[in-house]
């Protein structure tokens, strides 16, 4: 008998909702009255991997008395902050710039062309902000501004969630005044870093033990991945009788309910993205990752093997990966309850659950005018 298959279709996200610091989240800090006046500028974006974080820390600095309208954002009109960010309540400055690594030669070149005007417009967006502090959160429109903030001598914050430093925060190292990070190998990257971790919602922290049931969870991102996907077509009748299996298989199939879809499972077999191993140490969950082998300067395969390194997580290369081989391992996992327990508790040791208010206190303690 094959394994119980089940889909989570979510429903599509494309409406205004109601911004997300407007009431406090459960257990998080109450509003501060009285603060003094914070203009804060988050820069790039792209994806979700650097935006979440950028997201999670605003609403802590909103939380922690700085006004929502003094929080701007700057990013690129095909990221994924030109949706997410007005829809959570804050303000997008949009600049045009693109990235150049893998893009080959041509697409490289036009995208080096571009940067002196996308420095000028981050120029006059800070200058119109009248920006206090730049907190670079990653990705391609964070370089720019970054080297806007460093024209105009702004404090710069950075944000790498990655076990190895992208090129704009490794260029802005240099001058930055500090950056969190969120793994400890990370520190030695920058002149001035705190370990703060990568901010997780609080669901994911929730205790409920392990399930009863066999059970994995296999997801590539809000988008799916084709490998990951082919090779989990064929997982159901590999595994044993009964075992629930749950696939995220792309767009529309994405799970709404991350939270509670992890807590439900055993095993998670993902990529090795900043923010899901965020999840997966808040959840405390073993995991197969396989990583994008096409990231830039290979941070997932950096990522994945610090987790396998910590024994929180079994790498497993997308060269390698077939069904059988990922049964294999999932098979192994199911069979051996004891070291199931071990990967959960390294998972768990990288996990920050006050990584947010960390992030917003270090920003707050390194704005222009600060010592």
């Amino acid at each position: 008998m094959s394994a119980n298959i089940h889909k989570w279709r979510g429903t599509q996200r494309g409406s205004a909702a109601r911004p997300a610091y407007a009431q406090r989240q459960p257990g998080g800090p109450e509003p501060q009255a009285g603060a003094a006046q914070v203009r804060v500028v988050i820069a790039g974006g792209g994806t979700g991997g650097h935006l979440i974080p950028g997201l999670a820390v605003a609403r802590a600095l909103v939380a922690r008395g700085v006004d929502a309208a003094d929080i701007t954002f700057i990013g690129t009109a095909r990221g994924i902050e030109a949706r997410m960010v007005p829809e959570s309540g804050f303000a997008l400055r949009l600049i045009s710039i693109a990235g150049w690594k893998g893009r080959g030669p041509w697409r490289a070149l036009r995208a080096a062309a571009r940067l002196p005007v996308a420095i000028a417009e981050c120029v006059r967006i800070l200058r119109q902000t009248r920006a206090q502090v730049v907190f670079g959160i990653g990705g391609y429109a964070s370089g720019p501004a970054l080297a806007a903030a460093l024209l105009l001598r702004v404090p710069v914050v950075l944000l790498e969630v990655n076990a190895k430093a992208g090129l704009a925060n490794r260029l802005a190292a240099r001058w930055a005044r500090a950056a969190a990070v969120n793994f400890p190998e990370t520190a030695r990257q920058f002149r001035r870093a705190v370990v703060t971790g990568v901010p997780v919602r609080a669901e994911f922290f929730a205790e409920h033990g392990e399930p009863a049931a066999a059970s994995v969870l296999v997801f590539g991102g809000s988008q799916g991945a084709r490998a990951i996907n082919a090779a989990a077509g064929d997982l159901a009748g590999r595994l044993p009788a009964g075992t629930v299996l749950r696939r995220q298989t792309g767009a529309d199939d994405f799970i709404t309910d991350m939270a509670t879809a992890m807590q439900a499972t055993q095993v998670v077999v993902a990529r090795s993205g900043a923010s899901t191993l965020g999840e997966l140490a808040a959840a405390g969950k073993p995991s197969i990752l396989i990583p994008l082998p096409t990231a830039a300067d290979q941070h997932q395969l950096r990522n994945a093997e610090a987790y396998a390194r910590a024994g929180a997580a079994v790498l497993l290369p997308q060269a390698e990966l077939t069904s059988e081989r990922l049964a294999s391992e999932v098979n192994a996992l199911f069979a051996d309850p004891a070291r199931r327990g071990r990967m959960a508790a390294a998972a768990k040791s990288f996990a920050h659950r006050d990584a947010a208010a960390a992030i917003a206190e270090l920003i707050l303690d390194n704005k222009k005018g600060t010592d």
